[in-house]
């Protein structure tokens, strides 16, 4: 284990330390044993923040810029009618973090037909199921011949969060228990695909139960890998999309990409995928 996996163990330990003494607090009275002094609760915060500090000046925060990187061109993982939000080709980091490796992640929503994907909404309906939606269960795609190296869809689809109430409650709440729980809590179900000469790529907030690769499978181009769903911390269903330098979210650093015919989609930009374009990308030279 590396000293930045370490580290961001460590932080989400220091975090969530309060949390538990004050839940042995009301549950066993444990602040009266150790006399109510605030600084129990206070300290793991204050470690917490030197962990960051430390790791920041030595060069492995979670807020990690990336080196100096040529796109690495590869397939589109999806087919069909799209529109990018929170791309890389409006800024970077395009989430707002170089954590987990998406300083160039893409967000894409699926909509085959103008309306079709229902719109936010400021009070009601407060939440929506996720079949409402046109990305859920889209097929998703091997954007390159490639090794899986890490696979899960063991996490609930969740309700959307399109309301002004929803997106409260994920901002400042659940949204910060996530970021302490670990990346398999951000990312949801998601995959991670070893494109060879140091490039991977992660698709995050997959449908439960919908891989149809394993850990450790070969695939190809094109193939199918899972379905798009609404897991961890996603307001709707929609496949985030990101290259690394490495198999481990939590250590990687985002590399930028482009997608054969298409580039990289600006917020708001509407594209389509053939059907045959992930086929015949299959077959174009690998980037060097």
């Amino acid at each position: 284990m590396s000293v930045r996996k370490i580290a961001m163990l460590t932080c989400r330990f220091l975090l969530l330390a309060p949390l538990v003494l004050i839940a042995a607090d009301i549950s066993f009275d444990v602040g009266e044993r150790l006399g109510h002094r605030w600084w129990w609760y206070v300290v793991p915060l204050v470690l917490a923040i030197a962990v960051v500090i430390v790791m920041n000046r030595w060069g492995g925060t979670p807020d990690r810029r990336p080196a100096a990187h040529a796109p690495v061109a590869v397939a589109p993982p999806v087919t069909g009618r799209w529109t990018a939000l929170n791309s890389p080709a409006d800024r970077t980091p395009s989430h707002g973090t170089h954590a987990y490796g998406q300083t160039f992640a893409i967000d894409i929503v699926a909509e085959p037909e103008p309306g079709a994907r229902p719109r936010f909404r400021r009070l009601w309906p407060l939440a929506r199921p996720n079949r409402d939606f046109p990305a859920f269960g889209a097929p998703l795609l091997a954007v390159a011949d490639g090794t899986v190296v890490r696979a899960t869809d063991r996490h609930r689809d969740h309700l959307s969060r399109t309301s002004l109430p929803a997106l409260l409650y994920l901002m400042l709440a659940e949204a910060s228990v996530r970021e302490i729980s670990g990346v398999g809590r951000i990312l949801g179900n998601y995959l991670v695909l070893d494109l060879g000469d140091g490039s991977y790529a992660a698709y995050a907030h997959l449908q439960r139960g919908s891989l149809a690769v394993r850990e450790g499978d070969r695939v190809r181009a094109g193939q199918l890998l899972a379905r798009c769903g609404n897991s961890g911390n996603s307001t709707e269903p929609h496949l985030h999309f990101q290259l690394m330098d490495g198999p481990d979210p939590d250590t990687a650093r985002g590399i930028p990409f482009e997608w054969y015919g298409i580039g990289v989609p600006r917020n708001g930009e509407v594209f389509d995928v053939p059907a045959e374009a992930t086929q015949e990308t299959s077959q174009a030279p690998s980037p060097t």
